[in-house]
C-alpha cells in the first residue's frame, strides 16, 4: 500500500477560495490541520462550481468512507463553526476533514495526526453542495 503518493482532486473555485482565507485565519490556533488544508488546495484542479461532479467531496457532503483499521463512517463535512462530532459533522480544518475534501468515492489518502499516519477511502458521497 502507497500511503505518499495522493491521489488527484477537484474544488469548486468559490470553495477553494474560500477554504484558503479560513486555513490562512486558522495558521496560528490549528498549524497543522491549516497547513494541511493549504496543501490540498494548492493541488487541487480548481474548476466551476456547476462543472463539478457530484461524487467529489465538498462543503455539506455527505461522506461515507473507511479508515486503514476498518471502521467505516458516515460523516457531513462542514466549516468549524458548525462541526459536531456527536452529529456527525466534521470539520474541513481537520486532519481527516482536510484530507476528505476534494476526494471521489474510490479515492484514498494518507494524511497525519499527532500520533501516527491514517489512511481513508471514500466510499460514497451524497448532498453535495454547500451546508
Amino acid at each position: 500500500m502507497t500511503y505518499n503518493v495522493p491521489p488527484p482532486i477537484m474544488l469548486c473555485s468559490d470553495e477553494a477560495d474560500s477554504l484558503s482565507e479560513l486555513a490562512g485565519a486558522a495558521a496560528g490556533a490549528h498549524r497543522e490541520a491549516a497547513a494541511f488544508l493549504e496543501q490540498e488546495i494548492a493541488r487541487a484542479a480548481i474548476i466551476d462550481g456547476q462543472d463539478l461532479p457530484t461524487d467529489v467531496v465538498r462543503l455539506g457532503s455527505r461522506v461515507r468512507f473507511s479508515d486503514d483499521h476498518g471502521s467505516v463512517r458516515d460523516v457531513t463535512l462542514v466549516l468549524p463553526i458548525d462541526a459536531d462530532v456527536n452529529l456527525g459533522r466534521i470539520s474541513v480544518l481537520t486532519p481527516v476533514g482536510a484530507a476528505l475534501i476534494g476526494l471521489k468515492a474510490g479515492q484514498s489518502i494518507s494524511y497525519e495526526t499527532k500520533c501516527s499516519l491514517r489512511r481513508v477511502t471514500v466510499i460514497a458521497v451524497h448532498g453535495t453542495g454547500p451546508a
